[in-house]
């Protein structure tokens, strides 16, 4: 294929995205719409150049595409010929990458629609987990093992060993890969940016049907998880506009707001306060005060000691 050639099919490629992302947003928005409500947001869309309908089955060739890229079913109700996404709650409240790709398809997609405004829209950096994505993804797919050179911040020089893949996850900005170390017979989580090589071995493995990535952090805040610690009510007293950030943005999905008054909230949340979710409540100050568990709050004291101390030595 010859360079323009290779240029025209990738164009191509990006505009026909374009009509997937606009498409699924458009019926994502307005619960239930008709081919002819459709029709006409898209006579009105930036992106049709022409200005020109769609074609009936154009449209279905879409919904059919928009399926096997996104696994976004669209349904017709043949009792009003109106189009919706099927299970779009799930869509909405699951996280997982689905619903990631989705925000960032709906994102792009304003943005192509209001490009006058791109340079008035800041993001921060989205991770696209090269160069390692792609290899780890294949062996995960095809159940191959990793050698991986690792350099933890906990040695002083890198070590290689074996990983049998088992999942992907983001967590502020970074990539992490969940694996089962054979050597150590447990399962060990990896940040992207500490691998030095990755090589994807002949030795195969078999995932665990007991193993659900989501049922595995469930209980955690973000990226730590302690297998044989247990899960626990943790209660936090939170005060100022800190308590109305935890009402419009949840630490985490388990949070409930307990009490209420004029001065503060008591909201509880059941998970493993690891170490992550120590360094999430302290970046909080003085508007947050751990109530229970007694050995949690003891630990938040005494790291707020430990710095009280260094701007007082």
């Amino acid at each position: 294929m010859s360079r323009k050639n290779s240029k025209t099919s990738k164009t191509t490629t990006a505009l026909l995205f374009k009509r997937y992302e606009w498409l699924v947003e458009t019926i994502y928005n307005n619960d239930k719409i008709s081919f002819e409500d459709i029709n006409r947001k898209w006579r009105n869309s930036s992106l049709n150049y022409n200005k020109k309908d769609i074609p009936l089955r154009t449209f279905h060739d879409h919904r059919k595409a928009i399926e096997d890229i996104f696994d976004v079913i669209i349904i017709c109700n043949r009792s009003n010929n109106k189009y919706y996404i099927e299970d779009k709650d799930n869509l909405k409240n699951r996280d997982n990458v689905r619903n990631w790709m989705l925000n960032m398809f709906f994102v792009n997609n304003l943005m192509n629609e209001n490009p006058k405004l791109k340079h008035r829209i800041l993001f921060e950096q989205i991770p696209i987990g090269k160069p390692y994505l792609t290899q780890i993804i294949e062996a995960m797919r095809d159940e191959r093992t990793l050698e991986m050179t690792y350099h933890s911040f906990k040695h002083d020089e890198p070590v290689t060993f074996e990983i049998e893949p088992y999942c992907l996850k983001i967590f502020e900005n970074r990539w992490y890969i969940v694996a089962r170390s054979p050597y150590k017979d447990a399962i060990r989580i990896y940040s992207f940016d500490r691998i030095k090589s990755l090589k994807t071995t002949e030795t195969s493995y078999k995932m665990p049907d007991s193993f659900d990535p989501y049922d595995f952090f469930l209980n955690a805040y973000g990226i730590f998880v302690d297998e044989k610690s247990k899960p626990c009510i943790v209660q936090l007293k939170v005060f100022g506009e800190s308590r109305k950030y935890m009402q419009t943005l949840p630490l985490h999905r388990s949070q409930e707001e307990t009490e209420t008054s004029e001065n503060y909230s008591v909201f509880d949340y059941y998970l493993c306060p690891a170490s992550d979710f120590k360094q999430k409540i302290l970046s909080f100050g003085e508007e947050i005060e751990v109530m229970s568990p007694d050995w949690f709050r003891a630990d938040v004291m005494e790291t707020v000691r430990k710095m009280n101390g260094l701007y007082n030595s």
